[in-house]
């Protein structure tokens, strides 16, 4: 099969940074390294360099934490609407009493004090890549700097594929969640638009996945102020309804979360569920590290988020203290003046729209790192921004979440219901970031097992917990996220393993280079040029250069067989970018090494070459690329339903013509057919 792309339209030359962009490689990149993407939210970070955070003074400093507010707190800081209600009046409802209110707020502190402050932000934004956060970054660090990679590849690579799997669910959950619980104000402000809650709904969230396309640069300069101005309103109205009632003040105290505990295990078990929505999106402060630098984040959230969610918190408490079950309806809305009230429900759903936008783009930048690790088929990227890297668009991704978001809502109806499959993502990948945690500690840090075990008892203790209360609530919605998680993981493992199986069997056939060079070169007729020949492995004669010659009798005057590798570092010094080996009569080896958030442009790096022979020109150089056709078969490696599966996914995957920005009129690919 002979197939000459000469119909696609020449893609835009925009301008491009290599920090904080990822790009996909296809098949033509080498096999993946052993490590996998985070699932948190990676927005689109901002045009100022993260890491220049501590470097640009007391100002750059500050700016970028009023940013950091506005990317990495959407989702924890939406919390407010739903998290303390569900506590009450959610699936295992609690009596509404003093002894309980105290309860669920000492519970709710410490859960942030714990989980958040101490794990996240003072623990593990310490194991840091280079700079850069999140699941990728920490798998990516352990796998580099561990004395004996192996030891942990595998039982790592499964964690973090688990945990993006998780994520995918998490994905769709939150919108859902968020924008519905905002909307629902509207029955309290206006109770006659009751009726209107999910159409309203419906619409803003189709509306804001419309807009993805056209990128969310602009819209995110606005994401700061506005986040920055609900805080500090959900602060006021806690404060207000808090000195109304100043004895909700001790329930800062653990002993009111012990007592409540000790009132009644199981109920106090129970609730837990509901109490762990205080924190979800704490995960996010770690990933998007990388985008705004630590020190930033650790400002934005304990001087000013944390602050805000716990007077927010104890207002909520206050005012059932005083109003009892009138309040329950809605005690985050209720906090407001009546006439306040419907200003309050517009500030939330934007808030609500922020946290979404964010959970949404961490699913395109997930969604694009797994596809360049290997986990995922290439699948059609779009860049919406020409000078600010890292804001991508993923149409495939962008509509299946938008439909799912959408049956969910239409599903469960409210955001009540929605909470019970909220938290089991959450607390997974929660639970997956402590093993992750305990390998850095022991085997990078080398900490005193006196100092990391109680440590890490207190860590897996507290997540345990929480995943095992939001099991409970696995009949009641919490079967979804689990049910996403287990189709993405096998997606995910499918074409992973389908991959490197078909790798494999490409090698065994490969004729070693040297012998190739020897009878090829003396006996082929040369013609002018240059070809550029991809290839997965930097060793062996790729099958599009095998295939080139049987079909057209000739070989170019330069032959470059190239090879895109990952490393597991963020990124890759330009000086360290190329390695070219001569070969002879011709024939050039070259690796072009990238980092794994860096965009591979090979017409670009070709131009920077200046060691073997003339310069590029694109006009001359032709680039071949191999597409192979997979034929299921009973050989060992997988299971025949699951080599269909991986046969089907191949059959989909996008060209990598555009992810390696190759010009269109010079890219043939040729076909095989391989058996696994």
């Amino acid at each position: 099969m002979l197939r000459v792309l000469t119909a696609r339209p020449q893609l835009e030359d925009r301008e491009r940074r290599s920090h904080g962009q990822v790009r996909f490689l296809s098949d033509a990149t080498s096999a993946p390294v052993n490590i996998t993407p985070e699932g948190a939210a990676q927005s689109a970070p901002a045009e100022t360099d993260a890491h220049a955070a501590h470097g640009h003074g007391h100002d750059a400093t500050w700016k970028l934490a009023i940013g950091a507010i506005g990317i990495v707190f959407g989702d924890i800081g939406t919390s407010p609407l739903y998290a303390f209600r569900e506590t009450f009046d959610g699936h295992h409802k609690l009596t509404l009493d003093t002894l309980h209110i105290m309860g669920v707020i000492s519970l709710m502190f410490w859960s942030m004090m714990v989980v958040v402050t101490l794990k996240y932000v003072t623990i593990i934004m310490r194991a840091d890549n280079k700079g850069e956060g999140g699941s990728l970054a920490l798998l990516a660090l352990i796998s580099r700097s561990s004395g004996n990679p192996k030891r942990w590849t595998q039982g790592i690579v499964l964690l973090g594929v688990f945990a993006t799997a998780l994520f995918y669910g998490d994905s769709m959950i939150t919108p859902a969640v968020s924008v519905l619980s905002a909307v629902e104000g509207l029955a309290v402000a206006a109770p006659g638009f009751s009726k209107l809650v999910l159409p309203i709904a419906v619409v803003i969230l189709v509306l804001l996945f419309s807009i993805q396309r056209t990128g969310t640069s602009r819209v995110g300069t606005f994401f700061g102020p506005i986040m920055l101005f609900y805080f500090l309103t959900i602060a006021t109205l806690g404060t207000l309804s808090l000195i109304q009632t100043p004895t909700i003040l001790q329930a800062l105290s653990p002993l009111h979360a012990f007592q409540f505990l000790a009132d009644d295990p199981l109920k106090g078990f129970l609730a837990l569920g509901s109490v762990v929505l205080a924190v979800t999106g704490a995960e996010a402060l770690y990933a998007d590290m990388g985008h705004f630098g630590r020190k930033p984040i650790r400002i934005s959230w304990l001087w000013f988020v944390l602050p805000a969610l716990i007077l927010n918190y104890m207002g909520q408490g206050a005012l059932l203290m005083r109003e009892g079950h009138h309040a329950l309806r809605s005690p985050f809305y209720m906090l407001a003046p009546e006439v306040l009230q419907f200003p309050l429900v517009i500030l939330a759903t934007m808030a609500a729209v922020i946290a979404s936008q964010a959970v949404i783009s961490g699913a395109f930048s997930v969604t694009q790192q797994a596809i360049q690790l290997g986990f995922v088929p290439r699948l059609r990227i779009e860049h919406t921004s020409a000078s600010t890297a890292g804001q991508i668009y993923i149409p495939l991704i962008n509509w299946a979440l938008m439909i799912m978001v959408i049956l969910l809502v239409l599903a469960f109806q409210t955001s009540s219901n929605l909470t019970a499959a909220y938290g089991i993502a959450v607390t997974g990948a929660m639970f997956i970031d402590n093993c992750l945690l305990a390998v850095v500690l022991f085997q990078l840090w080398k900490w005193k097992k006196r100092y990391a075990i109680p440590l890490l008892a207190i860590f897996f203790t507290v997540d345990l917990a929480y995943f095992a209360a939001n099991l409970t609530k696995v009949p009641d919605g919490g079967w979804f996220p689990l049910l996403v998680g287990f189709i993405v993981f096998t997606l995910l493992t499918t074409w992973s393993k389908g991959r490197q199986l078909m790798i494999n069997r490409l090698r065994e056939s490969a004729m070693p280079i040297k012998i190739f060079i020897t009878s090829a070169a003396s006996s082929a007729t040369r013609v002018p040029g240059t070809a550029v020949f991809m290839t997965s492995t930097p060793d062996g004669v790729p099958h599009a250069l095998l295939h080139n010659l049987k079909h057209n009798k000739v070989l170019h005057d330069r032959v470059i067989l190239l090879t895109v590798k990952i490393k597991d570092v963020p990124y890759v010094p330009d000086e360290n970018r190329m390695i070219v080996d001569d070969l002879g009569r011709g024939f050039h080896r070259m690796i072009l090494a990238y980092g794994f958030m860096q965009e591979a442009d090979v017409p670009a790096a070709l131009k920077q070459a200046s060691t073997c022979g003339a310069e590029f020109k694109m006009m001359e150089t032709s680039f071949f690329l191999a597409r192979q056709t997979l034929l299921a078969s009973s050989r060992p490696g997988m299971m025949i339903w699951r080599e269909k599966l991986f046969a089907w996914m191949l059959r989909n995957a996008e060209s990598a013509m555009e992810f390696f920005r190759l010009p269109t009129n010079r890219v043939v690919e040729l076909g095989s057919q391989v058996e696994i």
